[in-house]
């Protein structure tokens, strides 16, 4: 049966790689790089610096290849993005189709950690029940952007007792802060949704391309440091062309 490993990476910095995910990387056949486009090319070259560094098996092939495009255009968020996973599982297939015997050991490296807002897992089960492949699932947990930003900020995720949730900017603009949370890690917020709540209510801890060189943190009231947060945004996803960040709100007193 072909081996697939999933090997989280951290959200940027190589040295996020975890000596389990160093070993997977080299038990390796053929490591699999997906392409986002030009203006995406960074997060390709983070996977091909990680390979350089700590990839020692010279028998372990790399193959590149450019990612399916999800419909934007698409009115149901939700059916525009499983059908555009389905379309993904299919090339999952045809890739280790082409690329791994029957045997064979493949590998994804997935930004951050496969279990925490990324959908290679249900990809991949989208793939077992399209394709005829039989496959082994490996998973190697990476860093995630919540450890990454408490680190930069020097903070624990929870206070005291505290309880903790994690939701998206999708579901913060349409519900507000939840009332049974003390700390709201907000992800996948391109747009800015804690514009909407009461700028005197919260604490931010914000933070943009976290553990790398271009790491960008902003910290404050709610009220004083939103729009220098969205400014902020604003400025490196057009010098970048995108932008991975999120953020921590926290009930003040």
């Amino acid at each position: 049966m072909r081996t697939l490993s999933l090997i989280g990476i951290g959200t940027g910095n190589p040295e996020h790689m975890t000596v389990q995910g160093i070993n997977a990387l080299n038990r390796a056949d053929v490591i699999l790089i997906p392409r986002k486009g030009e203006a995406k090319e960074d997060l390709a070259d983070l996977r091909r610096v990680i390979c350089e560094r700590f990839l020692e098996n010279r028998q372990t092939r790399i193959v590149e290849f450019d990612l399916p495009v999800r419909d934007a255009a698409n009115p149901s968020y939700r059916r525009g993005v499983d059908d555009w996973h389905m379309v993904i599982a299919h090339a999952y297939g045809d890739l280790l189709a082409a690329h791994t015997g029957e045997t064979g050991r493949a590998a994804f490296l997935v930004w951050g950690d496969p279990s925490l807002y990324d959908s290679t897992l249900r990809i991949i089960e989208h793939m077992r029940r399209e394709t005829a492949l039989a496959v082994a699932l490996e998973v190697v947990p990476g860093i995630t952007s919540i450890q990454a930003l408490a680190a930069s900020h020097h903070m624990p995720i929870n206070t005291i007792g505290g309880s903790v949730l994690i939701t998206t900017g999708r579901r913060l603009k349409a519900e507000g802060f939840p009332p049974n949370a003390d700390t709201l890690l907000v992800m996948l917020d391109g747009d800015c949704a804690f514009r909407t709540l009461d700028g005197d209510a919260y604490e931010i801890f914000w933070g943009a391309y976290l553990g790398t060189e271009d790491e960008l943190l902003i910290a404050g009231p709610l009220g004083e440091v939103a729009g220098q947060i969205v400014e902020t945004r604003a400025r490196a996803r057009e010098d970048k062309g995108w932008i991975m960040d999120t953020y921590l709100l926290r009930v003040r007193g």
